[in-house]
């Protein structure tokens, strides 16, 4: 290979250069990153997944990439549903509290309940775990969350991305991400085209925020009522971190048996937009949704927020699922057989003719 004078020269390092030349060989660890950490941390995480491996998984942890059989002899044409989300700024809670074994529950079951709205149940999950420095008993609490999660979803964690990045995370911080396949028969995808005015929406109930509206959240307990996550509020009955670390629900075993009944017309998942921005996701052209507030018991914690802050009602219902976790739409005749089978579920509203909007009364 020729190279051009304008593309190869040589360069003379200046004597100033050389005076900071250190004699000492700079390693890896000198810069911040632990390659020992992150081999104690993924041997840690090695039992955990495997722990939710199946006969349709291929590949051990470390390999370059998971691989699952994708064979489904029993659909007649099998559709994937993939997703992926994080935890937002709950992770500030887990900071402050120290209590990181449920972050990577809500990560999965947030991710299941996305891919669950259109009928489709979980195959695998991987995530995605950064941190300015690798402590690998934080990770460790951390996938061990995730796997029981995926355990309990009939999910595979075929693999994932441990990244220490010194000086772009705080100390004892970290990001997390997830990532779901799910697979669905495409004649039983749940797309809500068949609702119509007339039909019945129940809730499924949700313990608390789940993953969503934090950012509210903590500036409405800790900068405006100025408490710490360790205050007990006998409103709560519980601490402010407890309360804001309840698990975000999975709703696919209540749910399961009757994905393929064909009496499910829609679902939705109230997560980042509350009622009046998720539940439009699934409406067709000129149908909208009246909501009865009173028609459910709402978790205390929404309440304190809304009297803390003196939060409007419409602010309160477009950031947090106040108190319902998944929306399920069915026929007036479907509904009562619904509610049976589902157990903990109400109905909380109707669908009107409409445009695509939800009015709360």
């Amino acid at each position: 290979m020729k190279f051009s004078s304008a593309s190869f020269r040589l360069r003379v390092i200046p004597d100033k250069l050389n005076d900071k030349i250190m004699d000492k060989s700079i390693s890896y660890s000198d810069a911040g990153v632990s390659i020992d950490n992150a081999n104690i941390a993924v041997e840690k995480i090695r039992q955990f997944a495997r722990s939710t491996f199946n006969e349709r998984t291929l590949t051990e942890i470390g390999s370059f990439g998971g691989m699952f059989a994708g064979a489904f002899p029993t659909m007649a044409e099998p559709i994937l549903v993939a997703s992926a989300d994080g935890v937002g700024t709950k992770l500030k809670i887990a900071f402050d509290t120290g209590i990181h074994n449920t972050i990577g529950q809500d990560l999965v079951n947030h991710c299941v309940n996305d891919i669950l709205v259109q009928g489709a149940r979980p195959l695998f999950f991987l995530d995605y775990f950064a941190t300015g420095r690798l402590s690998p008993e934080v990770t460790a609490s951390v996938v061990e969350g995730i796997s029981i999660a995926c355990r309990e979803n009939g999910c595979v964690l075929l693999g994932g991305e441990t990244a220490e990045m010194p000086g772009f995370y705080a100390d004892g911080e970290y990001d997390l991400a997830g990532f779901i396949v799910g697979v669905v028969d495409r004649p039983k995808v749940i797309d809500g085209k068949s609702i119509v005015p007339g039909d019945i929406v129940l809730g499924l109930p949700a313990k608390g925020l789940q993953t969503n509206g934090y950012s509210l959240a903590r500036k409405l307990f800790f900068e405006v009522a100025g408490y710490e996550t360790g205050t007990f509020l006998d409103e709560l009955g519980t601490t402010v971190g407890d309360s804001l670390l309840e698990k975000h629900s999975s709703f696919l075993k209540p749910l399961d048996g009757l994905l393929n009944s064909g009496r499910i017309k829609g679902l939705a998942h109230i997560t980042g937009g509350g009622f009046l921005e998720n539940i439009p996701r699934i409406l067709p052209d000129g149908v909208g949704v009246e909501i009865d507030r009173g028609s459910w018991t709402e978790p205390a914690v929404f309440g304190l927020m809304q009297k803390i802050g003196n939060v409007a009602d419409s602010e309160m219902f477009r950031t947090f699922n106040m108190g319902i976790g998944m929306v399920v739409v069915c026929s007036n005749e479907d509904k009562d057989s619904l509610i049976s089978s589902i157990g903990e579920c109400r109905e909380i509203g109707r669908i009107v003719a409409g445009a695509k909007s939800v009015k709360i009364s």
